[in-house]
């Protein structure tokens, strides 16, 4: 049995005439009668009644009638799915995101704006290290991560840079920094302070990068508490711990215990917003998804060029 019997009989069942049926469906007659009996004998089943000049169902008709159209506009369903999909209107993107790169304020705009431009397409988002979800990425368990650093050398993923996001030194409110006019801070100044550093528990990050900057300054951060997390450094920083020196992205936690001030400009330094995905992507909406989130970073980077 084809398709083409089953569009066939619902033609003749709704028309109730075999030349009528034939010529909606653009056929001679005598080949559309031919189709009906043979799809009768593989049946094994009588679907009309049959007169002189009408052609009607009979109970058997009108329930295979009922199934044979959901057949039809099951596969009329797949046919646009597929077509959607092959478009990048539909599917499914798997995305993840670090904790810092979730509170980076183009992440959610990029989602949204997504979710917007294409409302038939799903997005499944979770959280994790960026170890984790790159490892992800890698087994194809994620299609797209947020990461807040450069790939690894030895990568087998390619990732762009979205923005690049200066870093602010996060100290107590009651700390002799938070005092001070609102100036930058030399990193060479900090080099007797204590020290809340963010290293997760496998890999690398925003650690190794401050790590590197500060060495050129002429000191080794005195680490008191390493925490997996930026949003735990900030907390503790709050409880009067130490200081942290994080992306400003995290200003908007614990704004009444903790004061952020920028570095002084020679120097400062910034950390990537990374969006990570397999070497040549083959999914449309994957591809739209990395083109919009392009698009809208290089427009925050025009409204805001301190990014």
């Amino acid at each position: 049995m084809e398709l083409r019997h089953l569009r066939y009989f619902v033609a003749v069942a709704e028309e109730e005439h075999m030349t009528r049926a034939a010529s909606r469906l653009a056929i001679q007659q005598p080949p559309l009668s031919q189709q009906i009996q043979a799809l009768e004998q593989e049946l094994g089943v009588q679907l009309f009644d049959r007169r002189p000049r009408s052609i009607r169902l009979n109970a058997a008709g009108k329930l295979f009638l009922s199934d044979a159209r959901k057949v039809l506009a099951d596969v009329n369903a797949a046919v646009q799915r597929v077509r959607r999909f092959d478009l990048g209107e539909e599917g499914r993107i798997r995305v993840g995101f670090t904790s810092s790169a979730s509170l980076h304020h183009l992440t959610p705009r990029i989602v949204r704006a997504f979710r917007t431009s294409y409302p038939l397409m799903f997005l499944e988002i979770g959280e994790g290290t960026t170890h984790d979800l790159l490892h992800a990425v890698e087994q194809e368990r994620l299609d797209i991560a947020f990461v807040r650093s450069p790939l690894p050398a030895n990568s087998s993923l390619e990732s762009v840079t979205l923005v690049r996001e200066n870093m602010v030194v996060a100290v107590p409110s009651n700390h002799r920094m938070a005092q001070e006019p609102r100036q930058g801070i030399a990193l060479a100044a900090l080099k007797d302070e204590d020290f809340i550093l963010f290293h997760p528990l496998n890999g690398w990050g925003i650690k190794d990068m401050l790590m590197e900057v500060c060495q050129r300054n002429g000191f080794v951060p005195r680490a008191v508490e390493e925490v997996p997390r930026l949003i735990a450094a900030i907390h503790l920083v709050a409880a009067g711990l130490g200081i942290s020196i994080v992306p400003q992205s995290m200003r908007s936690i614990q704004p009444d215990c903790v004061v952020y001030r920028p570095l002084d400009p020679p120097t400062a330094f910034t950390v990537p917003l990374e969006l990570a995905h397999r070497r040549n992507v083959d999914a449309e909406g994957i591809r739209r998804f990395l083109a919009m989130s392009l698009q809208l970073a290089r427009a925050d980077t025009a409204e805001d060029p301190a990014h």
